[in-house]
């Protein structure tokens, strides 16, 4: 007979094995250090902005465009921004666009989780109206706003409903990607544990496809804040009151290029903001938890 006992370098390679394996499923939970932070995190973008402002500066200061009319120089942008900033104007203009986006945001929300978690379950509901949500997903979202206005007039409906059509295609999409991406497995074994219907949907099918989940949240706040600014640029009116979208159009009515591009970059620094303190964030933990992301 073979002998069972386990040579001490059996056992060593075993002990290694384990202390391995332990330490692939351990996150490291020790904090970083602040310069290691702000060498990975804050250093890169604070240089691509720096490099970016100075092939700007380097524009007008070489004269290879010395029109002001067509590119302005980066102190005169900020005059603008600081003029808006004193009269107290600047709050008021990304507050006007952000709460509108947030809420036709959350709107979109409510409508595209359940639409998208009917068509995951229905295959005859998908079959029929999976095609149109793609298709609905290509659409720009600048089309939607003369029918919009048509329909329901210039008013803050009309954005949110220009919003709505931009944005519930690609949350809708989003969390039907990541419930097909769920292994068959999680649902039999929902099942032999009683998890059916919407108890089966909340404790095991959302949980599961959280991570297609969460990308197509992501792409539907950008096709929001997308729909968002092609609605106030075209359907513009005072009573509506003056948003990001609006500041640029008034730029360009006025031939004022530095105010343009003050639009521009609020738009921007708007949209990274939002990606950087909610999306980001709330991809990393979700990816965290499934093991997907560790810390180091």
């Amino acid at each position: 007979m073979a002998s069972t006992d386990t040579t001490p370098k059996d056992a060593g390679d075993l002990a290694g094995l384990n202390a391995g394996l332990d330490a692939l499923e351990s996150v490291q939970a020790a904090r970083r250090p602040l310069r290691q932070i702000l060498t990975q995190k804050v250093l890169p973008p604070v240089v691509a902005v720096a490099l970016v402002l100075a092939v700007w500066q380097s524009l007008i200061t070489f004269d290879v465009v010395d029109d002001p009319t067509k590119l302005p120089a980066p102190a005169d942008v900020w005059h603008v921004l600081e003029k808006a900033w004193l009269q107290g104007e600047l709050l008021g203009y990304i507050w006007t666009s952000v709460s509108r986006g947030l809420l036709g945001f959350g709107l979109a929300l409510l409508i595209a989780t359940p639409l998208g978690l009917l068509l995951a379950r229905l295959k005859l509901v998908r079959a029929a109206i999976g095609p149109i949500l793609s298709g609905l997903q290509s659409l720009p979202s600048v089309a939607w706003v003369p029918p919009a206005v048509i329909w329901l007039g210039l008013n803050n409906r009309m954005m949110y409903a220009v919003i709505l059509l931009g944005a519930v295609p690609s949350i809708a999409n989003g969390l039907l990607s990541g419930v097909d991406q769920v292994p068959p497995l999680f649902q039999r074994a929902g099942r032999t544990l009683g998890a059916t219907g919407l108890r089966g949907t909340w404790h095991i099918t959302l949980p599961a496809a959280l991570p297609g989940y969460v990308a197509g949240l992501k792409q539907g706040w950008a096709f929001s804040w997308r729909s968002l600014m092609a609605a106030e640029i075209i359907a513009s009116f005072p009573d509506l009151g003056v948003g990001l979208g609006q500041l640029l159009e008034n730029g360009r009515n006025a031939g004022d290029m530095a105010m343009v591009f003050e639009a521009i970059l609020l738009i921007l620094a708007v949209g990274i903001a939002v990606d950087l303190l909610i999306f980001s964030p709330l991809e990393r933990r979700v990816l965290r938890t499934r093991g997907l992301l560790v810390k180091s």
